[in-house]
C-alpha cells in the first residue's frame, strides 16, 4: 500500500486502486453472493474488474442452471468473457466472497485472470493456479 494525496491506495497488476475502491467491488461482490441467495443457490457471489469497471458479474448458479460447474468465480469469467468478446483478460482481476476452488482457479488462469482478492476486505488471494 502506498499513501497518495491522503489516501491509501492498494496496488494491482494493470491499475492502483484506491481502497474505497477495493470495498466497492469487494461489496459488489457481496451483493452477486446475496442474489445467488434469494434465488436459492450457494452462498457465493464474485466479480471481474477490468481498468477499474465491472465488467463480469458473478452470482452462483449451481442449482439454478443444474450445472456443477456455475461456480460463482466461472458465472463472473463467462460474463466478462461475453460482454468483452475475448477468451483473455489478462488485464483484469477477481474479487470473490470466498477463495476459488482449484477448478474456479484453472479456469480463471486459463483466462489470464491478473489476481485474486478474497472476502469483504479485499484480501489479496495472489494470482489463479493452473494446477
Amino acid at each position: 500500500m502506498v499513501a497518495a494525496s491522503g489516501a491509501w491506495l492498494l496496488a494491482s497488476p494493470s491499475f492502483v486502486v484506491a481502497a474505497e475502491a477495493h470495498a466497492r467491488f469487494a461489496a459488489e461482490a457481496e451483493r452477486m453472493k446475496q442474489q445467488a441467495v434469494a434465488n436459492g443457490d450457494q452462498p457465493y457471489g464474485a466479480v471481474i474488474v477490468r481498468s477499474g469497471e465491472i465488467v463480469g458479474y458473478g452470482p452462483s448458479r449451481v442449482f439454478a442452471d443444474r450445472n456443477s460447474d456455475a461456480h460463482a468465480e466461472r458465472v463472473a469469467l463467462w460474463d466478462a468473457q461475453r460482454r468483452l468478446g475475448t477468451k483473455q483478460l489478462a488485464d483484469a482481476v477477481i474479487y470473490s466472497t470466498s477463495p476459488p476452488c482449484s477448478l474456479c482457479q484453472r479456469a480463471l488462469a486459463q483466462a489470464q485472470i491478473a489476481r485474486m482478492y478474497v472476502g469483504p476486505e479485499a484480501r489479496d488471494a495472489g494470482t489463479p493456479r493452473g494446477s
